[in-house]
């Protein structure tokens, strides 16, 4: 792992592409302690501090700790995310959009139509978080009318900064950036949510022999989650014997290769968003019925959970339909001449789709119970939120996910320069002295 490490130092253009995402992460982290022109940041932390809930938790979690210091970050990229999933889902009821979104040309203006539309949900979270600020006393030091222009503005160029940057870790850096900038955050935390874990300890107020178990949990959890992450069923592909000009190729034997978990971290990034969004607009609002969503969404009650479960397996299923379709995995097969043991040609789109429904149903499922861990944590060994929320769920998933994606591609990455990566690491011969 050491000489790994070391290896890729070495190279200049792998180095070069690390260092521009530590970069950029970097002044992702900085932004998240800017606060927004017109905020008093003291008032903002001490009303936090003093009233603190699970709404708040949840929005301060996915913005990496930026809502409650209401700084330029504070809405983090999940405006991006939820218009994502608003795109793809007019693509399955508007054919041109999806017919457009399969051209390259197509797939830019898709593109730009997304970030459009993140611009609009920005305006309209950030108009949401400028009333909430009202609400806490002494929190404007300038006039409402003034800080909700000012906040709009702020608010919107911040997001669509992190989307910025999030585009250019992945063009320029290792791994998806958007995902990237999520588990920064997660991490970031780690380190204050361990002083209140010490903190609580300290004041009697958690069982240490509580967090013992929860760390067990925690290390099995993880372990399921990597072998999740890993696991694979290979479907058969045999190729006919085929002649290409004057020459001809014999016949060969390959598989497609299913992961248990197609989608990895997405449905639960997905969920997340969606759900996020109506809860701003919501929260703290004086319109009555705006208010009963909030209440009926509340983070840690039942009716929030069934639906972040469902919509878990929802996006599970959907986000797998749409990157393995089975009917253009189908068409390429006949093609280029394959078949499946077992299975005739005219059943194979049938075949392909019923193996991923099995597939990956038990996956979203197994997603679902983790997200679900840290309520659980809370309702039984009675944790602070902000622990809970790091010790399982979806923090786990995403930092589980995004780490493995990275190293899988700073594994590739190094094994064009036929080094050994980080992964599958070779056997190497030691020299006698």
């Amino acid at each position: 792992m050491s000489n790994a490490l070391v290896d890729m130092f070495r190279m200049q253009d792998i180095r070069k592409k690390v260092l521009i995402t530590f970069g950029l992460l970097i002044v992702t982290r900085i932004g998240t302690f800017i606060p927004i022109p017109g905020i008093n940041p003291t008032a903002v932390l001490n009303y936090f501090e003093a009233y603190s809930n699970s709404f708040t938790e949840y929005l301060n979690f996915f913005s990496g700790g930026a809502f409650n210091n209401y700084s330029l970050f504070m809405l983090g990229v999940m405006p991006y995310i939820s218009t994502q999933i608003i795109i793809q889902l007019l693509m399955l009821v508007i054919p041109s959009l999806k017919k457009l979104s399969q051209d390259p040309q197509g797939a830019k203006k898709i593109q730009q139509y997304t970030r459009y539309g993140t611009i609009v949900v920005c305006i309209l979270q950030s108009l949401a978080t400028t009333v909430y600020a009202r609400s806490i006393p002494g929190a404007l030091t300038m006039s409402p009318v003034a800080f909700t222009l000012v906040a709009i503005v702020s608010v919107t160029a911040g997001s669509m900064l992190l989307v910025w940057i999030g585009e250019k870790i992945t063009q320029f850096g290792v791994g998806n950036g958007i995902s990237l900038l999520i588990f920064a955050g997660i991490i970031a935390r780690i380190p204050s949510a361990t002083v209140t874990m010490v903190e609580s300890i300290k004041a009697g107020t958690l069982n240490p022999f509580a967090l013992v178990l929860v760390v067990i949990m925690f290390i099995l959890v993880v372990a399921l989650v990597v072998y999740e992450e890993k696991g694979q069923r290979k479907i058969p592909v045999h190729y006919a014997k085929r002649v290409v000009g004057r020459k001809m190729y014999g016949s060969q034997s390959s598989f497609i290769p299913f992961k248990i978990n197609p989608s990895g971290v997405i449905p639960v990034i997905f969920a997340s968003a969606l759900l996020s969004f109506p809860l701003q607009i919501a929260y703290n609002s004086q319109i009555g019925w705006l208010q009963s969503v909030a209440n009926f969404l509340d983070p840690q009650g039942a009716p929030y959970l069934i639906i972040y479960t469902l919509l878990i397996v929802a996006f599970a299923f959907f986000y797998t339909q749409v990157s393995l379709n089975p009917v253009e995995m189908a068409k390429n097969i006949r093609d280029n001449g394959g078949s499946i043991p077992g299975v005739r040609n005219e059943k194979l789109e049938e075949y392909l789709t019923k193996v991923l429904n099995r597939i990956v149903l038990p996956g979203s499922l197994f997603l679902a119970f983790i997200a679900l861990i840290p309520t659980l944590i809370q309702m039984f060994f009675d944790f602070p939120r902000e622990i809970a929320m790091l010790f399982g769920g979806t923090s786990l998933i995403i930092m589980v996910g995004v780490d493995l994606e990275t190293m899988r591609q700073l594994d590739s990455l190094m094994k064009m320069h036929h080094h050994d990566g980080f992964v599958d690491v070779k056997k190497r011969k030691v020299k006698k002295i």
